[in-house]
């Protein structure tokens, strides 16, 4: 009997991470609307809200609100630049569940961290922990994929995602641009990689060795 947790779904690709995207554009016109205060309250992940008020809903909804037009901007070019080709490898139900998986996990241990420091008060908002979830999947579907980091420096897929990896240690360890969630973007590789163990049972770093 196949085990459950790799059982495959029914390959149908149905370009989701538009409706992502879409999703994510009509939350930041809410905030824009309505206030980003009073959105955020609701839909960010805040340890105090989950502790006190049982708020756990915000492990899902923090990855739609975002911090600005910027912090928007960039975390959805990411996920059409990369999530559009994952989305097509995987399938449109495999696309889904890997993103709200590795995204909400990625809520968890952000939550973890901030109770455990004390950090109950903390927002924390956008979608880069699943963002980041997304490029390392892109990393091992395109391993020979060129990257061009800023639009001048060419990397290959795997050497970029773990070079950003390395760097969000260096940031977490640091407390360099603390207002940064790296905790969470590190989460994000780290639960990636389990899900492609245990769903998948490929392990990036002997995938890309085969190269």
């Amino acid at each position: 009997m196949m085990n459950p947790l790799r059982r495959p779904f029914r390959y149908r690709y149905d370009s989701v991470i538009f409706y992502i995207i879409g999703l994510n554009i009509l939350v930041f016109l809410a905030e824009q609307v309505f206030g980003q205060r009073l959105v955020s309250t609701y839909l960010a992940m805040i340890p105090a809200a989950v502790i006190t008020r049982g708020w756990v809903w915000t492990f899902i909804s923090y990855m739609f609100v975002h911090d600005g037009f910027s912090h928007i901007f960039f975390n959805m070019f990411a996920l059409f630049v990369f999530g559009a080709q994952v989305e097509r490898q995987m399938g449109s139900k495999e696309f889904l569940l890997f993103y709200f998986v590795t995204g909400a996990l990625a809520g968890v241990f952000s939550f973890i961290v901030y109770y455990f420091t004390g950090a109950y008060w903390v927002a924390l908002m956008g979608a880069s922990g699943a963002i980041f979830a997304v490029q390392l999947a892109y990393a091992i579907f395109f391993p020979d994929s060129i990257i061009h980091l800023w639009g001048i420096l060419p990397l290959r897929a795997p050497v970029m995602v773990l070079g950003f990896t390395a760097l969000e240690l260096i940031f977490s360890v640091t407390g360099f641009a603390n207002k940064v969630a790296h905790f969470t973007h590190l989460a994000g590789f780290g639960f990636a990689w389990l899900y492609f163990l245990i769903r998948f049972r490929i392990n990036p770093v002997r995938a890309w060795k085969r190269r």
